[in-house]
C-alpha cells in the first residue's frame, strides 16, 4: 500500500514544528524520513508526522530525548505485534516482552498524567495571581483593560 509523502515543510506546517527542529529530531533518531526524493528532500509519511506529534506532546512536560526514543521504540515493538504483523524490520515480541513494553508505556502514561496534574496546579496558582492583580488594579481605580 503506497503512502503519499510530504515534503518537511508540510510536516513543519501540520506539526507546528519548526523546519530546524524536525532536523534536529531526525540528527538524534527521533524521526527518520520515510524516504528522499530524487532530489535529495526529505519525504514523510503520516505515521512520521504522528510520531513527531508524540514527541511534540512530550516535551512541553519535560520529557527528555532519550525518554522519548525509550517510548517511541516500545510503541513501535507493541505495534510490531507478533512475527511477521508488524511494520518490515520490526522484531517479535513474546508474552514476556509484551507485558514489559506495556509497563514501560505504562510509567510513561502515570508520568504523564503527574506532569499534567502539577501543571494544573501551576496555572490555578498563575490564574489567582492575575485575578489578584486584576483585583489591585480594580481598587486603585484603573479602568479594565480590553484583552
Amino acid at each position: 500500500m503506497a503512502s503519499e509523502h510530504m515534503r518537511i515543510g508540510e510536516v513543519a506546517a501540520r506539526t507546528e514544528l519548526s523546519l530546524r527542529t524536525i532536523r534536529h529530531y531526525e540528527e538524534t533518531g527521533l524521526v527518520i524520513p520515510s524516504a528522499r526524493s530524487q532530489g535529495g528532500f526529505r519525504l514523510y509519511t503520516e505515521a512520521d508526522v504522528a510520531r513527531l506529534m508524540v514527541i511534540r506532546r512530550m516535551k512541553p512536560l519535560g520529557f527528555t530525548l532519550d525518554q522519548m526514543r525509550d517510548l517511541l521504540e516500545a510503541t513501535d515493538l507493541l505495534d510490531a505485534g507478533p512475527a511477521g504483523a508488524g511494520p518490515a524490520g520490526a522484531r517479535p515480541t513474546g508474552a514476556a516482552e509484551r507485558e514489559e513494553l506495556l509497563e514501560r508505556v505504562r510509567r510513561y502514561e502515570q508520568a504523564a498524567a503527574d506532569r499534567v496534574a502539577d501543571l494544573r496546579v501551576q496555572l490555578s496558582r498563575a490564574e489567582d495571581f492575575a485575578a489578584t492583580l486584576r483585583e489591585r488594579l480594580r481598587a486603585a481605580g484603573d479602568p479594565p483593560q480590553a484583552s
